[in-house]
């Protein structure tokens, strides 16, 4: 019997040591999904492969399904399955339909809430299609889960706060600046809290940022991922002036921006407003620079302070989010209910098509060959009548003696006592 079956390797069980082990890279996800789509009893797949999660998202006709896709996992990694049972998570039917939902949604993420991983699954359905590893009940799997997610989206607060160091940086320097996209932004250092705020801040439209470290190359890495500018901190006072947003992070034991620095930089500027954020430990800024009356300065405490705010007001939405992931699920199942039934009517329909163009081309023979076009007609209606409601009355005919054949009040006929 066709199932949905979920297999995942995730961040609530699984070490990084283990997932990095069975994550599919992206130049070879073609391959794996249709190697997964060949394997008996798999009817359709698609494969989610992220730094916290691998899972396999399936539709299979088989009773060993977990099996199967653990078999695969196991194999296509080359891990011992002994090695990888302990962080499998096995979800099937409704709770398979369940944990797609909490994953579109970020109810199952690290970060709850968190709005990438949407953009992630999304990314997996299109590779399935386009390897062309989908059937119509995965694809109507996947089509629910995103509506779902945007329902949630739409009707919850969950994904509106900021719940990361980088992300609330970007998210604060909105408050000063309205459009972003037409600010300077200077990243000081070059570490993974400047990587994500550089991710952030490309995506809201950011055109000039200049990458600022000690070591140009690693400053350089980054800054070619976002069409950045790379400088050694030796150039950095030199170009100061020019950043009206800085976001620092870099492992100096001692502050490396200090309160005359910005002084000079911001007559340079005309006083025109410098947003300064140092999320670095210990501090990258002198704390006297927040004296200056045209600077906005903020410390990771700040931010932090808001990130827990945040993940409590998340927290709150997180009831009325699942609310919604269980009503839509039950629109779901009552579509799958029905499957069934759509899928007999196509055949039918399908066999009806069949049947016409088999009589109508007798019919034509018939009249090609010079008989009666009345009575030629006349055969053909009956023709189709008879054929077409052959299996609907066999249907019938049948049903109903399976129901006789089960009803306890009935009598069988040669069971009957004589009057």
């Amino acid at each position: 019997m066709r199932k949905i079956a979920i297999l995942s390797v995730n961040h609530q069980l699984a070490p990084v040591a283990v997932r990095e082990k069975v994550a599919f890279s992206a130049h070879k996800l073609s391959s794996a999904l249709k190697q997964l789509n060949k394997v008996q009893g798999i009817e359709a797949c698609v494969i989610l492969s992220t730094c916290n999660r691998s899972e396999i998202y399936s539709i299979v006709d088989s009773n060993n399904a977990q099996q199967i896709l653990s078999d695969y996992l196991a194999t296509t990694h080359n891990v011992a399955k002994e090695k990888l049972d302990p962080y499998l998570v096995y979800f099937e039917g409704d709770d398979a339909l369940k944990h797609i939902c909490r994953v579109a949604t970020g109810l199952d993420s690290l970060v709850l809430g968190e709005p990438q991983i949407l953009g992630q699954l999304k990314d997996a359905y299109h590779a399935a299609k386009a390897a062309d590893t989908l059937n119509k009940l995965l694809e109507k799997l996947f089509q629910h889960a995103f509506s779902t997610a945007k329902k949630v989206r739409t009707d919850t607060q969950i994904g509106s706060s900021a719940v990361s160091v980088a992300y609330c940086a970007v998210k604060l320097s909105e408050k000063i600046f309205a459009d972003l996209s037409q600010q300077t932004v200077m990243l000081i250092g070059a570490g993974e809290m400047i990587e994500l705020c550089a991710q952030h801040l490309n995506q809201k439209g950011v055109k000039k940022m200049i990458v600022a470290n000690r070591t140009v190359e690693n400053a350089k890495k980054i800054a070619d991922l976002y069409g950045a500018v790379s400088i050694s901190l030796k150039q950095f006072s030199s170009v100061v002036h020019e950043a009206d947003i800085i976001i620092s992070s870099t492992a100096a034991s001692v502050p490396i921006i200090g309160k005359g620095l910005i002084e000079s930089a911001l007559k340079t500027r005309k006083h025109k407003p410098m947003f300064m954020l140092d999320i670095a430990i210990p501090r990258d800024i002198e704390p006297e620079v927040a004296q200056l009356d045209d600077v906005f300065l903020y410390t990771v405490d700040d931010l932090q302070q808001v990130v827990d705010n945040n993940i409590n007001n998340r927290n709150k939405e997180k009831t009325l989010a699942e609310g919604i992931v269980i009503g839509e699920n039950k629109k779901f199942t009552h579509w799958v209910a029905t499957l069934p039934n759509e899928e007999i009517i196509q055949v039918y329909k399908k066999n009806a098509y069949q049947i016409k163009q088999s009589a109508v081309e007798m019919a034509l023979k018939k009249l090609k060959n010079g008989g009666d076009a009345q009575t030629i007609i006349t055969q053909l209606g009956d023709q189709l009548t008879n054929k077409l409601l052959h299996t609907p009355f066999s249907n019938i005919k049948q049903a109903k003696a399976q129901q006789l054949n089960h009803c306890e009040f009935c009598i069988p006929k040669n069971k009957a006592k004589k009057s």
